[in-house]
């Protein structure tokens, strides 16, 4: 069995305390991270690696940044999502991990947020989807295990909110923002959690305003899509609901799966 996570750390120095207890609590084999809000040099590599984890990151300084941990070794890594070389922002990073029979492909994503949807920050976050469709389209014709993890900031139902109403006229629930996600997921990507749960009332964020937490007025926007030959092998899912309660949590919880890999 392979169990990879996601999750949006909110500062994986702020947060190393909550993520290697999440580490030994979980044991996830890989764990795709965002916001890790540092540059390489400052994430936390010595209390990872002493739980036996590998690490590749991709930071940026007080900003973005992602990274995948992994019991298995990394391979091919790849930094930056392509189809832009101007493109700077520390979103998207890609590597291999060898499994018994063959190899499984694991991408920690953070889409961007794209607010105010009037500005060129929607318009960065519609073209950062097109590129992500377009590499996921490539990725697709390699016929192996994919698994394309992170904070996607898109709610793609109403019922992936408590409140759906107070998310109209914000970028992640746009119907452009839907549609592009269900245009990802139409190339023959599955979504994982809504694979195995089908039912309302599952979020994996919470704002910290205004009591989101304790109303449970949460959207969920941290996804785990599954190539075909990830799918097939889809166990289970998990939603870590019980880091939120946590002092000085993240906003977002970790999302895990378990393939028979």
């Amino acid at each position: 069995m392979l169990r990879v996570a996601t999750w949006n750390i909110n500062s994986a120095r702020l947060r190393v305390g909550h993520l290697t207890t999440f580490l030994q609590e979980a044991k996830p084999d890989v764990l795709c991270l965002q916001e890790i809000k540092c540059v390489d040099d400052a994430f936390p590599v010595g209390d990872i690696e002493a739980l036996g984890y590998n690490v590749a990151v991709h930071g940026q300084k007080t900003f973005n940044g992602v990274a995948i941990l992994s019991r298995l070794p990394l391979e091919d890594v790849t930094r930056g999502l392509p189809g832009d070389d101007g493109d700077e922002q520390a979103r998207y990073i890609e590597a291999v991990v060898s499994v018994a029979g063959g190899v499984v492909r694991v991408a920690s994503i953070y889409l961007p947020n794209g607010n105010p949807p009037d500005t060129e920050k929607y318009t960065y976050k519609l073209a950062w989807m097109d590129r992500l469709i377009a590499h996921a389209r490539g990725l697709l014709e390699l016929e192996e295990p994919l698994v394309l993890a992170g904070d996607y900031n898109v709610i793609p139902e109403a019922r992936d909110a408590a409140r759906p109403e107070l998310w109209t006229g914000d970028a992640l629930f746009l119907p452009q923002t839907r549609s592009k996600f269900r245009a990802l997921l139409n190339l023959g990507l599955t979504e994982a959690l809504r694979a195995c749960d089908d039912q309302p009332g599952v979020y994996t964020f919470w704002d910290y305003q205004a009591g989101a937490w304790q109303k449970n007025n949460g959207i969920r926007i941290d996804h785990l899509i599954l190539s075909p030959q990830a799918a097939d092998k889809l166990r289970s899912t998990e939603v870590h609901k019980h880091l939120r309660g946590l002092e000085k949590p993240s906003d977002h919880v970790p999302v895990s799966i378990d393939l028979d890999l």
